[in-house]
């Protein structure tokens, strides 16, 4: 149980049930991590726009299940099972790969990101999401050049800053409120990314 009031699908009127509606998953399955925000609409709006905009636009030019892949390191740097297991379970569905997706899980879990079945562009990534995750007072521009001369354009090291960032608040929203996986189903995301005003969960 949360360790504070949530309001149930059933039991939302007004602004909350039509939230509920645009955020919901099958047989109106609402992730446990937007119920946290029932009492307070308003910032489960909020929250929701950012997580899409920030992971499942079609701005992003980062490939979707490696910007998933830097949630799951993020999450598991902070300790936030929840995201974890959620994350994961999009990150595998999205690369359809399982034997690459168990690896970096394997390596996420081991703190043994050289070993990750990544390449050295996308480690350089993993390394600066540790650094903003454990010690943002610590970050110099020295990583951010770095990026740029493995590859990434600015844009996509905002892309990767952003989606570290918005983990570590997802992470801390849960943790900070006792929020479980109990009756949540895994894994879905709002994957209708040419619609940015689409929230609803597959």
């Amino acid at each position: 149980m949360p360790w504070i009031e949530t309001v149930a699908y059933e039991d939302a009127n007004g602004k909350l049930k039509m939230l509920y509606d645009r955020v919901k998953g099958r047989d109106n399955n609402v992730d446990n991590i937007m119920m946290m925000h029932s009492l307070r609409p308003h910032s489960m709006e909020g929250h929701m726009a950012l997580y899409k905009y920030v992971l499942h636009h079609t701005g992003n030019t980062v490939p979707k299940w490696f910007l998933e892949t830097l949630g799951v390191w993020v999450s598991s740097l902070n300790r936030c099972d929840y995201c974890v297991q959620h994350h994961f379970e999009g990150l595998r569905r999205l690369l359809a790969d399982d034997e690459k997706a168990n690896g970096i899980r394997s390596a996420i879990d081991r703190r043994d990101i050289a070993s990750a079945p990544l390449d050295e562009k996308q480690k350089l990534a993993m390394v600066y999401a540790e650094q903003l995750t454990v010690d943002p007072g610590a970050m110099t521009e020295d990583i951010v050049i770095q990026l740029r001369n493995a590859g990434y354009s600015d844009g996509e090291i905002l892309e990767i800053n952003q989606v570290s960032a918005y983990f570590s608040y997802a992470n801390r929203t849960v943790l900070g409120l006792g929020c479980s996986t109990e009756g949540d189903i895994l894994g879905l995301s709002p994957n209708q990314s040419d619609d940015p005003d689409n929230w609803n969960h597959t």
